[in-house]
């Protein structure tokens, strides 16, 4: 049983003004695995005052002194790299591969990346006799989510940590351990007391009370759209930054030229991934009519190879959703599918066979869907996918727009130029073209009720610094 019940605070692991003791639960056995501590605004006010006293110290290192700690930041993630891994397995039943091969492996990417942008990055640009310099923004509330822990909290700490800014994160507290050991990674590299600071919390207390806090120049947020919505509200009176990465519901257009079989398969096991746990999941597969059956048949046989169970088992590629709100969520969209007429190609409700335990969940194909049901609307965060026929290009285009989220697109052709040219008419900040993905180099966010801002790479510096003009800078 881990007891994570203390607060990284100023540099210090310290107690929480009032105890309120959580339970984290293990979704593949549904028994509590940790005693965690939910904050109050008391203890908002006091990690924001931490993070504001050091900013003005912090901000003005220099370029040299933060590439050395982002690389001492990367030496001590590698020190505790398996257990952030286990934690993000029990955390959220990430399959141990993924959890490792995946899930902590992108948390010590974006730390790297960092540090080799930083190295280059300009801080200022001359314009005549004038200089425009890019300072950090101050004071970040960094609010994540559970479905890629580290790997959300690492693409926020990262580039803050990098332009100088001091910050204060509240982790999900539904698959906060991983956080937590991230909190001792910036402990153990030395970064500056106050610089990171780490509390756990709910939304509704400690979310608002960071997006609402005076002291805070910034937000920083991912998770759904209608909490994403919540944070922007908050943070208005007081006239702050707000970026945000939300939910999807991307399409994964199958062009006529495509390989089918390839489009398919592949189309299939991403959504798979992460038990349909990503916001970029491509959860709306667009196929030729006539070629529906075919496409048919090869997400039945695929999905009938998928091996969900204990996350802990050697050969599992699929474990269980987080909790039992997203279980018990996911189990309405079914029943919602098969009411409004949606074909159930293979899956269905319940748990899968021989599992009587754990939030896990058959993985679903439906067919002969229309962009009007609700399995087509709304992001069921879960391993169900959609099929959706389509008579010409230009209404597969139509369909694949027909949605207030912009986060990610997916395009299948034989023929790259037909491909850029169908991506170049999806409205989204991502569009994957047969199966490439971007690097940590490469940046994410979305369009519509997907979000604004960007992450990753260098653009993702962008959205943690202010422009400042100095006219008459030079002679």
């Amino acid at each position: 049983m881990r007891e994570y019940r203390q607060f990284y605070i100023n540099g210090e692991w310290v107690d929480p003004v009032t105890a309120n003791d959580f339970n984290v639960i293990n979704p593949a056995t549904e028994q509590v695995c940790a005693h965690i501590s939910l904050g109050s605004e008391a203890d908002v006010d006091r990690a924001v005052a931490a993070a504001k006293a050091a900013f003005e110290s912090y901000s003005r290192t220099s370029v040299k002194e933060r590439v050395e700690l982002l690389e001492a930041c990367v030496a001590s993630y590698q020190k505790r790299y398996n257990d952030i891994a286990d934690a993000i397995r029990e955390e959220m039943g990430a399959p141990q591969e993924l959890a490792a091969g995946g899930q902590a492996f992108s948390g010590m990417g974006h730390l790297q990346e960092a540090a080799k942008i930083l190295k280059d990055f300009s801080f200022a640009e001359d314009m005549g006799k004038h200089r425009i310099f890019k300072e950090p923004i101050g004071v970040c509330g960094l609010i994540t989510p559970w479905n890629w822990p580290v790997n959300q909290i690492a693409c926020k700490v990262a580039p803050a940590l990098a332009v100088g800014c001091t910050m204060v994160l509240k982790p999900s507290e539904v698959a906060p351990l991983s956080g937590y050991l991230f909190a001792q990674v910036m402990a153990d590299a030395g970064v500056p007391a106050g610089v990171f600071n780490m509390l756990n919390g709910d939304g509704p207390v400690v979310g608002t009370a960071l997006s609402k806090h005076p002291g805070v120049d910034m937000m920083s947020f991912t998770g759904s759209t209608r909490a994403g919505t919540l944070v922007a509200q908050n943070a208005a009176p007081t006239v702050k930054r707000v970026t945000q990465e939300l939910g999807g519901k991307s399409p994964n257009v199958v062009l006529a030229d495509a390989d089918l079989e390839t489009a398919v398969a592949g189309g299939v096991m991403h959504m798979f991934h992460n038990t349909g746990q990503s916001c970029n999941a491509p959860s709306r597969m667009l196929v030729p009519a006539d070629r529906l059956a075919e496409a048919e048949a090869i997400a039945a046989k695929v999905t009938e190879s998928v091996k969900v169970g204990d996350p802990t088992a050697e050969g599992t590629t699929m474990g269980p959703v987080v909790s039992q709100v997203q279980f018990d969520k996911i189990q309405g969209l079914i029943n919602a599918g098969i009411e409004e007429g949606a074909k159930v190609v293979v899956g269905g409700a319940g748990r899968p066979e021989g599992i009587d335990s754990g939030y896990f969940i058959r993985p679903t194909v439906f067919s002969d869907v229309n962009n009007e049901m609700t399995i087509a609307r709304e992001e069921i965060f879960g391993p169900v996918l959609v099929m959706i026929p389509y008579e010409t290009e230009e209404q597969a285009i139509r369909i694949a727009n027909d949605t207030p989220y912009g986060l990610a697109g997916y395009v299948q052709s034989a023929d790259i130029d037909h491909a850029r040219e169908v991506a170049s008419q999806i409205r989204a900040g991502n569009v994957h073209i047969n199966g490439a993905s971007g690097g940590f180099d490469v940046p994410f966010g979305g369009f519509k009720q997907s979000g604004n801002g960007r992450e990753w790479g260098h653009h993702g510096f962008s959205d943690f610094l202010e422009i400042k003009a100095v006219e008459g800078y030079s002679a």
